[in-house]
């Protein structure tokens, strides 16, 4: 099995579009949340999500979108995306120059590139809406790759002329976790040499507000506290979009390109509740064992892990149930590891969080520090005992461990090193 090691890391989230900002944002708990234009409307409950800034791509006309200068993306590019589409577009650019890849890097047959969204119902509803009112010869050409599940990788795969392993992943919240497990794999069982993972969402009133409908969101007025994982007053997550993402490379193409690494990826695991569609289970078994089967892939005990960034979304559920997991699999109080969820400050970003969240802690193996759990006033006693750190520590971690959990029960645990 090969050593994987992350290279480069592209961003747009709700706290910052490059890594510099981006590394501020978790060290201060600066969040990205603001009343959400588009909400306030008496008969929508919800106000606040996690905001793309420096980016406006909210008409269903792609020449109305902007974006930042420093990028170019041809219209002809444009026309097949989603607004998550041109996240992604600009943000693998980034990535791509953050690993220093000349052209023959990215486009060869060792070189693949797995995705996770969950679509664009925003463009989705438009075109059907055209279909039924205007009739079916006015739908646009490129409607259905701009707007179902596979949107991002077929644009990446395409406008980037990846030639390597491909596909898309649809684990709900978990997807780009998967795809980053499955990604790992490719490198470390010596199919591939190279993976991009991305993950991506639109972050608009489409792709949100639906959740509303299962009592999921927050219905705070105030940005501040609208998102607080783990406290007792927690009401529900707060949306958000963007995208991510993460370039893996075997340690022979890191030695021979001379590349800096930002950590090392040395495992994951998978498991599912096998409980409910829509709720974890009470005790977190699924991702108790997840993260179980994720440190025996590493070789590592409990008590080498340093630092967990929490799936917790802030939802009444799904925060205990982890916190019950975390509970099972570092059993001794003395050695716990430090806890938080960076979700407090940029949101759930839905099929992004896993990727994003991933390179959050690869900033933070790098750079040596480990975010703060923000907004918490009130600890839940269900999570008493826990080392949920309310302050960003100074001190490097070690060993990393992201977790995310999905619809149906599906949880994923990636283990990240030191390098």
């Amino acid at each position: 099995m090969r050593k994987v090691y992350i290279t480069g890391i592209g961003l747009v989230t709700s706290i910052g579009n490059d890594v510099p900002t981006v590394s501020q944002s978790l060290r201060e708990l600066r969040h990205g949340f603001e009343v959400y234009a588009p909400f306030q409307k008496a008969d929508v409950p919800v106000k606040v999500i996690g905001t793309i800034k420096g980016y406006d791509a909210d008409s269903y006309d792609c020449e109305d979108w902007t974006y930042p200068s420093r990028f170019s993306v041809k219209r002809d590019i444009l026309r097949g995306m989603a607004p998550h589409g041109l996240y992604t577009y600009c943000a693998m650019l980034d990535a791509i120059a953050d690993a220093k890849l000349a052209g023959g890097d990215v486009s060869n047959d060792d070189t693949g590139l797995y995705a996770a969204s969950g679509g664009s119902p925003h463009l989705l509803g438009h075109y059907l809406h055209r279909m039924n009112t205007m009739g079916v010869m006015r739908c646009s050409p490129l409607g259905i790759v701009a707007s179902i599940a596979g949107t991002v990788n077929f644009n990446l795969v395409a406008q980037f002329k990846i030639k390597g392993a491909s596909t898309g992943f649809a684990s709900a919240c978990a997807s780009s976790s998967h795809a980053i497990g499955f990604a790992y794999d490719e490198i470390a069982l010596n199919r591939q040499k190279r993976m991009f993972v991305v993950g991506a969402e639109d972050g608009n009133v489409e792709s949100i507000l639906p959740f509303a409908g299962m009592r999921a969101l927050s219905l705070q007025v105030n940005p501040d506290l609208a998102s607080r994982p783990f406290d007792l007053g927690r009401d529900g997550f707060v949306g958000t979009g963007g995208a991510a993402v993460v370039v893996l490379e075997s340690e022979e193409e890191v030695e021979r390109r001379g590349a800096k690494v930002y950590c090392e990826v040395t495992g994951w695991g998978q498991a599912s509740d096998g409980y409910n569609v829509a709720i974890s289970h009470p005790d977190g078994e699924g991702l108790r064992t997840a993260m179980e089967n994720a440190l025996r892939r590493a070789s590592l005990d409990p008590e080498a892990v340093d630092y967990v960034n929490a799936h917790a979304t802030s939802t009444p559920i799904g925060d205990v149930s982890e916190a019950r997991a975390l509970k099972a699999v570092f059993h001794n109080g003395a050695t716990r590891p430090a806890v938080s969820s960076t979700k407090a400050l940029t949101g759930h970003g839905l099929s992004l969080a896993g990727a994003m969240e991933t390179a959050f802690c690869a900033i933070a193996l790098q750079e040596g520090f480990m975010p703060g759990s923000a907004h918490i006033t009130r600890l839940d006693p269900a999570c008493e005992g826990l080392n949920i750190i309310r302050a960003t520590l100074t001190q490097p971690p070690h060993v990393v461990l992201n977790n995310s959990s999905g619809f149906g029960g599906a949880n994923v645990c990636i283990v990240l090193r030191q390098a």
